[in-house]
């Protein structure tokens, strides 16, 4: 058997008790036995600056140092606004910085949208893909995740309640451990 990838999961909302952070975890429990899945945690890092670069917080430092540990990226975030999280977006940038020392470069990545209204996701997922196409970072294009009313899909202890969402997501991490697993082959054979 192949050593699984290291996989860092990033939550987009900062919330304890987000809905978020609980289908990032059920996506976790789903992950087959290829992917090693963690969360990395962004809530503690400082707004990006350029003046902290040449000291930079501990925090950014930590940080860094997981996401260049990972073989692969998967996202799971809020729509706040029809857009990312700000959160999300600092640790993005945090993660970019310095020039030309991007942790980002050649991860593949795959983007999970919460929300739980009827009408969302959609413009979170798209937005963030914007800045990851020009970090370099390789984004899984189907099957596409927009979770609406994601507040039904769980129970009280952030449980999937349906068969359907189950297999949904079933879907959603398979295909992404599928995909990932050959783009980071290849990254490999490039840096070799």
């Amino acid at each position: 058997m192949e050593t699984p990838l290291n996989v860092a999961v990033l939550v987009g909302s900062l919330r304890k008790d987000a809905y978020s952070r609980k289908i990032a975890h059920a996506l976790m429990e789903l992950a087959p036995v290829t992917l090693d899945c963690r969360i990395v945690e962004i809530a503690d890092l400082p707004l990006y600056t350029e003046d902290l670069d040449p000291t930079p917080p501990a925090s950014w430092t930590r940080f860094r140092a997981e996401i260049q540990r990972a073989d692969a990226i998967l996202i799971v975030t809020p729509e706040y606004n029809r857009s990312v999280p700000g959160g999300l977006k600092n640790a993005i940038d945090v993660g970019s910085r310095p020039p030309y020392r991007s942790v980002w470069d050649g991860l593949p990545t795959a983007v999970v949208s919460v929300s739980p209204y009827k009408l969302g996701g959609f413009g979170a997922n798209h937005h963030i893909r914007q800045s990851l196409v020009f970090l370099n970072m390789p984004v899984m294009q189907q099957p596409e995740a927009y979770l609406p009313e994601v507040a039904g899909m769980l129970d009280e202890r952030g449980a999937l309640v349906s068969a359907e969402s189950r297999e949904f997501l079933t879907k959603v991490i398979s295909s992404y451990a599928a995909w990932a697993q050959t783009l980071a082959v290849t990254r490999v054979r490039k840096s070799t």
